[in-house]
């Protein structure tokens, strides 16, 4: 459901954004017989003209009246960002258009004893195996070989090399005491081979060819010399697990390389049942979703399209990059790559919106108390004081909502939990009264 608004902003409330756009940019304000920053804004309003402010008048002047609109009786909640449009402005006021798009009818299908298969966590030998292979290589120290130790595959090789083609050096193949561990495949194909044998002091023209897939252009097949000096042979030490290195590992109960492998076995175990536990949620959330019926306004779509846009430019400045490089990077539009995201968007908003019917059909509330000791842990949890968690998330409001959410999703995975365990009572009274008769 779309609905039109039209309000006003006139006299004196409309002056005073006026006179608030113009402080913003009142330093910065350059004009002959006064300080910078110091013209008075009737001088400024009689020299440049007041329609210099109204764009930012009107920025303040939307966000007073959207606020007023929305705690009026008989406007409808919006489910998205509304479309504002510019009807008048002048000196005395100004006009605007705001068109509210409500959240559409969920007509739920089956939501209980939903028949979905939730996975068993296991953990194989062979995984506890992998992890603590991982913990020798964090444990593992560098240790220097004798000055005539051959280099043999799984040696660290310690190596100067200039690269050289048609007997002029090229850019990017020096380096001066770089770390090479023979059998890694990290150099072109042949390098690493070439050096097995040498020994700390011996140089070596290391002959090879660039592989035609190689990312420069001029060196992309073709047959260069690398001028190899070895510095040092090094190996890697691996732990041996000891009652000392057990000390310095430093994790709760674990005394033992049985303690360890236990204490592997229950974290792999944990993380495993907390993805099952997603996937599981996701299949039903799917399941629900395939059985219930609503329609998504487009402005809701964009909505979400835009909060995953956010997302995945936060995702790329950790990473030191910035959406308009990876754009560039890609050979994409922006227009293109929200489009590729309109489908993942859906599919949240449709899990927001059956959780939210769930919500409403079986009356799941949040009690103040909850939400109390919900927000005191939260805070506690981040380290944070219960003042400052709020000024971080916003408001109360969305904690009770994000706790809401949490009770649908605990409805919906624990009632097919609940239905599997009735069934395998039933089967086993079923069973033993067969044996006793």
């Amino acid at each position: 459901m779309k609905k039109s608004y039209t309000v006003k902003l006139e006299g004196k409330e409309w002056k005073d954004c006026l006179k608030d756009a113009y402080k913003k940019k009142k330093k910065d304000i350059n004009m002959d017989g006064f300080r910078k920053g110091q013209v008075p804004y009737d001088i400024y309003v009689k020299k440049v003209g007041v329609e210099s402010l109204y764009m930012d008048a009107m920025d303040m002047a939307v966000d007073i009246l959207y606020s007023r609109l929305l705690s009026e009786k008989d406007t409808i909640t919006p489910a998205a960002t509304p479309s504002i449009d510019i009807k008048d402005v002048n000196n005395n006021g100004v006009e605007i258009e705001f068109t509210l798009v409500s959240t559409p009818d969920v007509k739920l299908g089956k939501y209980k004893k939903l028949g979905i298969k939730k996975e068993n966590v296991e953990v194989s030998k062979d995984e506890i195996e992998h992890e603590l292979g991982h913990l020798k290589e964090q444990f593992a120290e560098m240790k220097t070989l004798d000055d005539d130790t051959k280099i043999k595959e799984g040696h660290i090789a310690i190596i100067d090399f200039e690269g050289f083609k048609d007997g002029v050096a090229f850019k990017g193949g020096k380096g001066d005491n770089y770390s090479l561990e023979i059998g890694s495949h990290t150099f072109i194909p042949g390098f690493e081979e070439a050096l097995v044998g040498l020994k700390k002091g011996d140089k070596k023209d290391v002959k090879v060819t660039f592989p035609e897939n190689y990312h420069s252009e001029e060196l992309k097949g073709q047959p260069v010399v690398f001028k190899v000096e070895i510095k040092e042979v090094k190996e890697r030490v691996f732990p041996e697990f000891t009652k000392e290195f057990f000390e310095d590992l430093n994790a709760p109960g674990v005394e033992s390389l049985d303690d360890l492998k236990k204490y592997i076995k229950e974290n792999i175990e944990a993380e495993k049942a907390r993805k099952l536990e997603d996937d599981y949620l996701f299949k039903c959330l799917d399941k629900i979703v395939e059985d219930s019926s609503f329609d998504i306004p487009e402005e809701m779509t964009n909505d979400e399209v835009n909060r995953l846009v956010r997302e995945f430019s936060e995702k790329l400045q950790y990473q030191g990059l910035n959406f308009k490089d990876y754009l560039k990077f890609t050979n994409g539009t922006e227009e293109d790559f929200k489009k590729t995201l309109v489908p993942e968007a859906n599919k949240r908003i449709g899990y927001r919106l059956v959780m939210d019917a769930i919500i409403a059909e079986e009356k799941l509330e949040v009690s103040d108390d909850e939400l109390e000791k919900g927000l005191k842990e939260a805070a506690d949890n981040y380290g944070m004081s219960l003042e400052d968690y709020l000024k971080e998330i916003g408001s109360k409001e969305l904690f009770k909502y994000d706790m809401l959410m949490r009770k649908a999703m605990k409805f919906i995975t624990e009632d097919d939990t609940k239905e599997k365990k009735e069934t395998k009572k039933e089967t086993k009274k079923t069973t033993k009264k067969s044996s006793d008769k």
